[in-house]
């Protein structure tokens, strides 16, 4: 199944004079990152505002995921990273689907009084495509034959906090117990807050 969605926030408001700790970074972005059941793959292309201001990743291949590589880009008014051929095959073993996403990239962009974030994929297999457009914290279940979910798929993470700042995660895989495995893996990351 090959597909492309686009999907995008803007986020207005005030810039709270002292956001709390849970608040999204000044501009932060990563093609992803995964941490499950012995195998752990730190964000791949970091970037921030602070620096780095750009990332690039090789293609990382762990036991059950490989992240084909990228690159980001943070700069004082736009944050972006581009991820491609990535693939999680560790649902496989116990009869799930072999999830593929050709390329994906999370973008988010800073102005005064507000930002704005949007996310797009395409060439995706092994989840069922998302309506367009996309809900916040939309959720696909990845099952095996007899229809057991082995995990969740969520799309469009958003945190925001209300000073104008949004957090995006384009995908979320969380796995459940009936996987064999624990642990989630991360598509697509950004956050940005109002330029000062």
């Amino acid at each position: 199944m090959r597909s492309t969605i686009v999907t995008a926030l803007v986020v207005t408001g005030l810039a709270a004079s002292s956001p709390s700790s849970a608040s999204p970074q000044p501009g932060v972005a990563s093609i992803g990152s995964a941490s499950f059941t012995a195998v752990e793959v730190p964000p791949q292309a970091p970037c921030a505002i602070g620096g780095p201001s750009a990332g690039s990743a090789e293609r990382v291949s762990k036991p059950g995921i490989t992240f084909g590589g990228g690159t980001s880009s943070c700069t004082e008014t736009k944050v972006t990273a581009t991820g491609k051929d990535f693939e999680l095959s560790a649902l496989v073993r116990a009869g799930g689907p072999r999830v593929k996403l050709a390329s994906f990239t999370v973008t988010c962009e800073r102005a005064s009084t507000q930002t704005s974030a949007n996310w797009t994929f395409g060439g995706m297999s092994g989840i069922a495509n998302p309506p367009n457009p996309v809900p916040v914290g939309y959720v696909s279940p990845l099952r095996k034959s007899d229809g057991t979910v082995l995990a969740n798929a969520v799309f469009n993470i958003q945190d925001v906090p209300g000073d104008g700042s949004v957090g995006l995660t384009m995908l979320r895989i969380d796995f459940l117990p009936e996987s064999g495995l624990t642990g989630a893996v991360k598509l697509g990351a950004t956050s940005c807050s109002p330029t000062p």
